[in-house]
C-alpha cells in the first residue's frame, strides 16, 4: 500500500490544502511548537487527574492505561457529514427493522435474503427474544458506526456496534478539553456542538418507557463494576444524564418490576440502560454463574415492566458474518439501495470464499466474528510468516468463525509530534439516539487514531489515541 495513495483529510492526494482545515492550518502555522508541546502535555495531565483510562486485558492482571489524546483536531465539512447522516440514519433504521423481523416473522429468511443458518446458528441470536418487541418497537437505542474513509467521497462502513458501544465519553471528554485549550480556535471555525449529548440521551431513553411507567420515567445505568475496561464511562454518563449508576446487587425484582435499592427502600426503574454482556443480564435465562445481573428481569421485560437499552439479541445485527449482508438488509427494509457503501467480505464459513482467504492470507484482513477491541484478528500486509502460518491453522480449524477483507487504504489525519504534523490512519464512530421519537446523530463522533506509523489498528487496547471531531457548520 504506497502512502502517496493514500488520502490525506488535510492535504489530499496532492499535498493541496482542503478547504476544510483552511482556518486550522492558517493558526496552526502562526503557533509556536513549544507551546503546542506545552498543551499536549498539558490535555495528558487532564486526562490523568480525571482519571479517564481503559484496562487492557490478555495479561495475568488487567492493565489500567492512559487514553492517548493527540491535540489536533479532524475536521469535517458540512456537506460530508450531511451525506454521511443519510446513510448513517438508513442503515440504523434497517438494523432496527431487521431485529424486529428475525425474531419475529422473519421475512428476510423466507424471502432468502439471509440464510436461516445464519440466524439460528449464531450464538448472537437469542431465542428468548423471539415473539418480543420491546416498548416503542426499539432494539438499538444506541448504535456506534463505524466508518472509514479511503478518498475524497468514498466513505466505507468498517462494522456496526449495536450492542453496547462504547467511547462516547471519550468523545465529550475530547471536546471539553480542546475548548479548555484552544478557546480562540472555536471563536475562527464555527463546530457543531455535541454538548448536549448526555440530556439527549437521558430524554431519547426516557421516551422509550415501558406501558408500565407511572409519571417521568426512572432511568439508571447498570454497570459490572469498577473492573469493567469501560467503567469510567458508565459512571460518567450516569454523572452527566443525572440518573443512578447501579451494579447488580443493587437491584431486585419488586412487585413484578425491576427496582433499585435507596435510602428510602426499593424505587422501580423504567428504563435500564445496561452495558454488561447479554450473558450476564439474567442468571434465571442466561449464565447460571452471573453475579452481574439481575434474577428474573427477562420475565419483566417480557412482561412490558421495563425498558433494557439496547435490548437483548442485538448482536444477531452486528456480527461480522451478518455484516456481509448488511446491502441486502438495507435494501429490503428501506427499499433504497444503501447509501453507504460496504467494505468487500469473504464469509469463511463457505468453502470458495475460504479457499481464496487461505491462498491470500498475507493480503487480506481476517477478524473474528464475534471479536472487538482490534483483539484475535490479522492484518496479512504487516504481519510475520509465522504469524500468518499460526492464523492459518486457526482459521482451518474453525472457518466459521472468521469473515476476511481486503486491507483498504485508510485515510489519515495528522498528529502532533517531534516531527511537527505527521499522517496516521484514522476510523470515525459517529453515535446514534433511538427512539420512537427519531433519530438524533451527534454531529462527529469518536476519531480513532493508530498512533504508529504505518498501522491500522485504530483501537486504544492496540495503541491507539483519540482525536477530538470536529463537523463545521454550513
Amino acid at each position: 500500500m504506497s502512502e502517496k495513495n493514500i488520502f490525506d483529510e488535510m492535504l489530499g492526494t496532492e499535498g493541496q490544502l482542503r478547504a476544510p482545515y483552511a482556518e486550522f492550518n492558517h493558526w496552526f502555522e502562526g503557533e509556536d511548537p513549544a507551546r503546542l508541546r506545552a498543551k499536549q502535555r498539558e490535555a495528558e495531565e487532564v486526562f490523568r487527574l480525571m482519571g479517564i483510562t481503559f484496562n487492557v486485558y490478555g495479561r495475568t492482571e488487567a492493565e489500567e492505561r492512559l487514553i492517548p489524546f493527540d491535540i489536533i483536531p479532524r475536521i469535517i465539512a458540512a456537506r460530508e457529514w450531511k451525506k454521511l447522516s443519510k446513510g448513517i440514519e438508513q442503515r440504523v433504521r434497517a438494523i432496527n427493522a431487521f431485529l424486529h423481523d428475525v425474531y419475529n416473522r422473519q421475512e428476510i429468511i423466507k424471502a432468502g435474503r439471509v440464510p436461516r443458518e445464519m440466524i439460528a446458528n449464531n450464538e448472537a441470536f437469542l431465542p428468548q427474544m423471539l415473539g418480543m418487541t420491546p416498548p416503542g418497537g426499539i432494539y438499538t437505542h444506541i448504535v456506534g458506526v463505524d466508518l472509514v474513509r479511503t478518498g475524497d467521497d468514498d466513505f466505507y462502513v468498517l462494522e456496526d456496534n449495536a450492542r453496547t458501544p462504547s467511547g462516547v465519553s471519550y468523545m465529550l471528554e475530547n471536546r471539553e478539553t480542546m475548548l479548555q485549550m484552544f478557546p480562540e480556535l472555536f471563536a475562527k471555525n464555527k463546530v457543531q456542538s455535541i454538548q448536549n449529548y448526555p440530556t439527549d440521551l437521558r430524554r431519547s431513553l426516557a421516551a422509550c418507557a415501558p406501558a408500565a411507567c407511572e409519571g417521568t420515567p426512572t432511568v439508571a445505568v447498570l454497570t459490572p463494576g469498577v473492573y469493567n475496561s469501560a467503567y469510567y464511562e458508565h459512571a460518567f454518563l450516569a454523572d452527566q444524564m443525572g440518573v443512578e449508576l447501579v451494579e447488580g446487587h443493587d437491584l431486585r425484582v419488586v412487585n413484578g418490576r425491576v427496582a433499585m435499592r435507596t435510602t428510602r427502600g426499593y424505587k422501580p426503574i423504567d428504563v435500564l440502560y445496561r452495558r454488561i454482556d447479554d450473558e450476564y443480564l439474567d442468571p434465571l435465562s442466561f449464565n447460571p454463574e452471573s453475579a452481574l445481573g439481575v434474577p428474573g428481569i427477562m420475565d419483566v421485560y417480557r412482561a412490558g415492566g421495563i425498558t433494557i437499552a439496547n435490548a437483548p439479541g442485538t448482536g444477531i445485527a452486528d456480527d461480522k458474518a451478518i455484516y456481509s449482508y448488511m446491502p441486502d438488509i438495507v435494501e429490503f427494509y428501506t427499499g433504497e439501495k444503501a447509501i453507504l457503501k460496504n467494505v468487500p467480505t469473504w464469509r469463511c464459513s463457505e468453502a470458495e470464499p475460504l479457499a481464496y482467504v487461505l491462498d491470500n492470507l498475507s493480503d487480506l484482513v481476517v477478524k473474528e466474528v464475534h471479536g472487538s477491541g482490534g483483539y484475535g484478528m490479522l492484518i496479512g500486509p504487516t504481519a510475520s510468516k509465522r504469524e500468518i502460518e499460526a492464523f492459518r491453522r486457526k482459521l482451518k480449524a474453525r472457518p466459521g468463525n472468521y469473515i476476511a477483507q481486503p486491507t483498504l487504504s485508510l485515510s489519515t489525519v495528522p498528529i502532533f509530534n517531534k516531527a511537527g504534523l505527521t499522517p496516521r490512519h484514522v476510523d470515525l464512530r459517529p453515535y446514534v439516539q433511538c427512539s420512537p421519537k427519531g433519530i438524533n446523530i451527534t454531529p462527529g463522533g469518536l476519531t480513532r487514531v493508530a498512533l504508529k506509523k504505518g498501522s491500522l489498528v485504530v483501537n486504544s487496547s492496540q495503541g491507539g489515541g483519540t482525536k477530538d471531531t470536529w463537523v463545521l457548520e454550513d
